[in-house]
């Protein structure tokens, strides 16, 4: 395994320092939150949601911090079901900012462009690359971390196959 040296940054580094900034002054989110979205939103909203924009609220009279409003695209009837998990995902976007951002969601019901969604669980590895993996993931006991592995795993060595 190679890494980067010092100076220099990956692509990936450099697209969203030059992303961000767009994002949070159209939309008030950032790629990190659209990045998380499907462990944000959890498995059963990840594939007919969209995070769209934040709006902040405007600081009180003492200059304080306020929580801002979460638009999400929602698609067809899922929307009903979002709204009564509404509670349950405002403590999940405020546990990935790690302090209280969002106080409440706003539904839009439109369809959520294919583009944005991604499969969850790739499919499996065949032949060598299972074995590489395998071996990888040798002295890992946490089951946890293991699954989490594999599943990062998965992906890297099924993308380099194709």
């Amino acid at each position: 395994m190679s890494y980067p040296r010092k100076g220099e940054k990956q692509i990936s580094e450099l697209a969203n320092g030059l992303i961000d900034p767009v994002l949070a002054k159209r939309a008030g989110i950032n790629t990190a939150l659209l990045g998380s979205w499907d462990e944000i939103a959890g498995e059963d909203f990840a594939d007919c949601t969209r995070p769209e924009k934040i709006a902040w609220a405007r600081g009180g009279d003492d200059g304080s911090f306020r929580p801002g409003v979460l638009t999400i695209a929602c698609e067809g009837a899922r929307a009903l079901f979002l709204t009564h998990a509404q509670g349950e995902l405002i403590q999940r976007i405020n546990s990935f900012f790690g302090f209280s951002a969002v106080h409440q969601i706003r539904i839009v019901q439109k369809p959520v462009s294919q583009a944005f969604k991604r499969s969850r669980t790739p499919p499996p590895l065949k032949g060598e690359a299972a074995r590489r993996l395998e071996g990888m993931m040798e002295g890992i006991d946490n089951e946890k971390l293991r699954d989490a592995v594999k599943r990062l795993g998965t992906a890297v060595l099924g993308k380099k196959g194709r």
